[in-house]
C-alpha cells in the first residue's frame, strides 16, 4: 500500500500553466485538482457532475448563468463554493489565483464545451 503525502501550497510551485488543472489526489471516484487562473475562462457547464472550487491564494468572481439571469459570487482566499450540475459557470480571475477543484474523476474541465482550453490526460502532482 502507497500513501502520498502532498504539500498543497508547495504543489502550486509545479504548475506552470494558468488554467491547466493538475490532479493532486483521487478520492472515492473525485479528483482534488489544483490550478491557477488568470483572466476569464468561458461559459461552460457539467451536465450531470457537481464541481467544488476552493481558494487557496487570491480571488476570482464565479459568474454564473441561467435561463434569463446572470450573477456573480465574489470568491475571496479561504472561500468554498459548490456550482451545482447543468449549471453554466465562468470563473474570472484579475490576477493569478490559486484554487484546488473537486469534480468526478475524468470530468472535463470545460464541461459538455470542448475547446482549446479543453484539458484530458491531467498531469499528476
Amino acid at each position: 500500500m502507497t500513501v502520498k503525502k502532498i504539500n498543497i501550497p508547495a504543489a502550486f510551485d509545479r504548475i506552470d500553466e494558468t488554467w491547466s488543472p493538475h490532479i493532486a489526489a483521487r478520492v472515492n471516484g473525485q479528483e482534488v485538482r489544483l490550478a491557477k487562473i488568470d483572466g476569464a475562462f468561458e461559459w461552460h457547464r457539467h451536465d450531470g457532475v457537481e464541481e467544488a472550487f476552493f481558494v487557496v491564494k487570491g480571488g476570482f468572481t464565479m459568474r454564473f448563468r441561467a435561463k434569463d439571469e446572470q450573477w456573480d459570487v465574489a470568491m475571496e482566499e479561504g472561500d468554498f463554493i459548490t456550482v451545482p450540475a447543468g449549471v453554466e459557470h465562468m470563473p474570472v480571475a484579475e490576477e493569478e489565483c490559486w484554487i484546488m477543484l473537486i469534480e468526478s474523476a475524468g470530468a472535463l474541465n470545460t464541461g459538455e464545451h470542448v475547446s482549446a482550453r479543453t484539458r484530458t490526460d491531467l498531469p499528476e502532482l
